[in-house]
């Protein structure tokens, strides 16, 4: 457990090679732990025929250890195999669920010493975000038994007043309305939910000082434009999961600025970005806490080096796709390019910058274009029309009788909102133009199409149609 001086010391920058090479030995470290003392890993490596890497001088090749997932490890095996000696702890220990969003929840063990270290680094980080002032958080994530709800409000407790009111509006309304303005408010939730409590409660938000965490799933640079056009004042998104930890990486104003800056500059994304589409969430992680491997397919692959978790991960793959630039890079590509960095916020450490697109498998393949529910969600933000109204959305491809593949795009309108007329044609052609200018494969497979009714956008009331059974608990599911 550090101060809050000695992690300053952690994240000084000039160090990032030495932050690599200690996260390099702590993963080695925790896989010789968990194969000495776990047995569902290492009956895992058995089964792999896997013994040990090899090291290049004192560096171990750690991406030679074979990758576990949900499926070959966490489904296979019971959760007392995956934790040290093989049992659960019998007191300190927090037992959560993932949201099941993709399927059946999986349950998750967490200790003492890894909750504590989490928390640690969570105040950490919001004090550098938000300063020293005492901030009033209400945690928006769903409650229960679910993993980032049930975290969060462990996490937070110690140094903030907090609460825990779910993704529920009319009680988050209550609650600043009791409150009243003489605090410092930070609201943490999935980005459709937060969206959703801004257009439908009713609150003057520009009266207030209300922040943004969000977390869950990615979110349109346009979101944050709109959210702070509505009056709140600062927005951060943050990458976890529950599979791993709550916290892997963040954004920071130096993180924004950046993203912000590829959203203008045509030369710096083809420069930097390795996917066509919406943009990535850019984002800074601590390599000596969370090694990422990205492999050659652009699927991230995480290894928990922090010491004291009870159920290690080594070379976890969540099928996130991404990429790693490290900040020197960043700086030389901008000289490269003559782009002045006082376009950029100075960042205040040299930590690796992770270009982060979403889930490898939340996309759909229309005529051989790629389509995710970020390229969508950024359609949304950029008609005027739609922002106002759009709750959520899901995106299906369809095959008629002659073979001939169809995308629909069905939105949902908020709960103030009826059912629209879908047959818009100018708004219909707006949406459809506006995605082939963020998706280049898109607009490539439109040329191909033998009628523009094989593309179409089809509006629903509120919790209608394929919406009529989401749960506003867990993580909205836009493709099936």
């Amino acid at each position: 457990m550090h101060s809050d001086f000695t992690m300053k010391l952690l994240y000084l920058s000039g160090f990032n090679k030495l932050r690599l090479f200690n996260g390099k030995a702590k993963g080695y470290a925790e896989f010789i732990n968990a194969k000495k003392r776990v047995p569902a890993y290492a009956d895992f490596l058995d089964s792999q025929e896997f013994s040990y890497p090899s090291f290049n001088g004192l560096v171990p090749n750690l991406s030679e250890i074979p990758l576990m997932d949900k499926v070959n490890y966490i489904k296979k095996y019971k959760l007392e195999e995956r934790c040290l000696n093989g049992k659960i702890p019998n007191k300190n220990v927090v037992i959560d669920e993932s949201s099941g969003s993709s399927g059946t929840a999986t349950n998750w063990a967490r200790g003492k010493y890894e909750r504590q270290v989490n928390a640690k680094m969570i105040a950490f980080g919001m004090r550098n975000l938000f300063g020293d002032s005492p901030v009033f958080i209400i945690n928006a994530f769903a409650l229960g038994a679910w993993a980032t709800g049930v975290n969060i409000t462990m996490s937070c407790v110690k140094f903030a007043k907090i609460k825990s009111t779910g993704p529920d509006k009319i009680k988050i309304a209550h609650t600043i309305n009791d409150f009243g303005k003489n605090h410092q408010y930070i609201i943490m939730g999935y980005p459709p939910f937060l969206k959703s409590l801004v257009d439908e409660v009713n609150i003057d938000w520009r009266e207030l000082d209300v922040s943004f965490i969000l977390g869950g799933e990615s979110m349109a640079e346009e979101m944050r434009d709109y959210l702070i056009k509505k009056g709140i004042k600062k927005i951060y998104s943050s990458l976890g999961a529950s599979d791993l930890e709550l916290n892997l990486a963040a954004e920071n104003d130096f993180t924004i600025s950046l993203r912000r800056l590829l959203r203008s500059n045509e030369l710096l994304r083809k420069r930097i970005l390795n996917y066509d589409g919406a943009m990535p969430m850019v984002f800074q992680y601590n390599p000596a806490d969370f090694l990422i491997d990205v492999r050659e397919n652009g699927e991230l692959v995480f290894t928990i080096c922090r010491s004291g978790y009870i159920s290690p991960k080594i070379n976890y793959n969540i099928y996130d796709k991404g990429h790693v630039l490290q900040y020197q890079e960043l700086l030389a590509i901008c000289k490269e390019l003559n782009i002045d960095e006082g376009q950029l916020i100075k960042s205040k450490t040299d930590l690796p910058i992770l270009f982060h697109y979403g889930r490898a498998d939340m996309t759909v393949s229309f005529y051989g274009a790629n389509i995710s529910p970020v390229d969508i969600q950024e359609v949304i933000y950029s008609l005027p029309k739609l922002v106002e109204t759009v709750h959520s959305f899901h995106i299906q491809t369809l095959e008629d009788e002659q073979g001939d593949k169809g995308l629909v795009i069905a939105l949902e309108t908020n709960e103030r909102k009826g059912a629209l007329d879908a047959n818009v044609p100018e708004l219909q052609q707006a949406f459809f133009n506006n995605l082939a200018n963020i998706n280049q494969d898109f607009r490539e497979a439109r040329k191909m199409l033998s009628s523009v009714n094989q593309i179409q956008i089809v509006f629903y009331a509120f919790a209608e149609g394929p919406f009529s059974d989401a749960d506003i608990r867990i993580k909205a599911k836009y493709v099936d």
